[in-house]
């Protein structure tokens, strides 16, 4: 069967043009809104947490029915219509009820679209990066066009532009064909067996400290921007900067990984989100060392996600491709997601953003050790 390459292409498109909505501008539509930092740490949290039980319901039941693209379908529609409900209602415990219904679908989308890509590239997979950076186009084609409608129009028109996004992912969900699972060797082995290898625990350990670092960069970089007198057309260029940089790495990483195995690329990656988070830790008002910090977002994102789906698909095979796929999005941006942002947003305001970002050097030197021993030496298969 012929790859349907634009309509995969179009859901991360989408995707990630939602997601370019919400990064870099949600929490300031949420201090608009009146909430305090603490209150814009827990709204975060809240959205991430559902990653943690979402997308493992949801692969469980995509694997065990085989209609991964239903799935998405239904958690598409529900995550438009959720989120329609920020534009009629106000007040903490309404966005924090909203959110909660809303992120319980949304994230339950993705994961599952990453094992049906991975499913109808079959034995191409290293194609899967030139499929996946159309969503970094797309974050960027956000990025930049609500920083320059932020200076003609309010903030609190922001949930309306989502709510379209998340509508035309849904709609490009209906087009999007079901795929079936390959047959994998691993197929044969239990989850349980595969959960249980000391190479996979690491495996989980480490992204969930990567994306803990994230959690202050996702929740309050644009307020800490904005703190240092950076207009909001400046602050989604510097976003788009980094997502510009992603695109480059994904142009070239089928290169890179038939040259470089993906450990190396993970520790590398790995070393440069150290380097990143010193960077906008100690020097904000430097604007040189701003873009040199979101240069490396194509390291501290892009390089160790293609590691991560890589090394996911090999672990789990087809069988259990959505279940491996849901743990990596829950244990990583779910578990790590929500931590990241109830710590910074709890010591925000108590301890600066200097000590925040500094905090989050300190995960990724942690995980660095981790996977320098234990993630990616052995270079047999699973089953051997």
């Amino acid at each position: 069967m012929t790859v349907p390459y634009w309509r995969l292409s179009a859901f991360y498109f989408f995707y990630f043009a939602t997601l370019g909505c919400f990064l870099p501008y949600w929490s300031l539509f949420l201090e608009n809104s009146g909430f305090l930092a603490l209150q814009i740490g827990e709204l975060s949290a809240l959205m991430v947490a559902t990653k943690i039980v979402a997308p493992n319901l949801w692969g469980w039941i995509a694997d065990h029915t085989g209609k991964g693209m239903r799935i998405i379908r239904i958690a598409s529609f529900f995550a438009a219509l959720f989120f329609a409900g920020f534009l009629f209602f106000e007040g903490y415990l309404w966005f924090a009820l909203i959110t909660v219904c809303f992120s319980f679908f949304w994230n339950a989308a993705l994961p599952q679209f990453e094992a049906a890509t991975l499913f109808h590239l079959k034995h191409e997979a290293h194609r899967y990066s030139q499929i996946r950076l159309w969503g970094s186009v797309g974050f960027i084609v956000t990025v930049l066009g609500i920083g320059r409608l932020l200076e003609f129009f309010s903030i609190g028109n922001l949930p309306w532009v989502i709510t379209l996004m998340l509508s035309l992912i849904w709609m490009v969900a209906l087009l999007t064909p079901e795929a079936k699972a390959g047959i994998s060797p691993h197929d044969t082995v239990g989850i349980w067996r595969i959960l249980l290898r000391p190479e996979v625990i690491a495996f989980f350990l480490v992204y969930m400290l990567l994306q803990l670092a994230h959690g202050p960069y996702y929740v309050f970089y644009s307020i800490y921007l904005n703190q240092h007198a950076y207009p909001a057309t400046l602050i989604g260029a510097l976003w788009a900067v980094g997502v510009c940089a992603e695109i480059v790495l994904f142009i070239f990483m089928k290169r890179l990984l038939a040259k470089i195995s993906l450990r190396i690329i993970l520790l590398i990656s790995i070393a440069l989100s150290i380097a990143r988070w010193l960077m906008i830790a100690h020097y904000p008002d430097s604007l040189l060392m701003m873009l040199a910090a979101q240069l490396l977002h194509a390291a501290t994102f892009g390089s160790s996600h293609v590691a991560a789906i890589h090394l996911v698909h090999q672990y789990f095979g087809g069988r259990h491709q959505g279940k491996g796929q849901a743990l990596y999005s829950s244990m990583s941006f779910g578990l790590g997601g929500m931590l990241g942002s109830l710590y910074s947003g709890y010591l925000w305001d108590s301890f600066g953003a200097t000590f925040v970002y500094s905090m989050a050097a300190a995960c990724c030197c942690l995980a660095f050790i981790i996977a320098f021993i234990w993630v990616g030496r052995e270079k047999q298969a699973l089953l051997s």
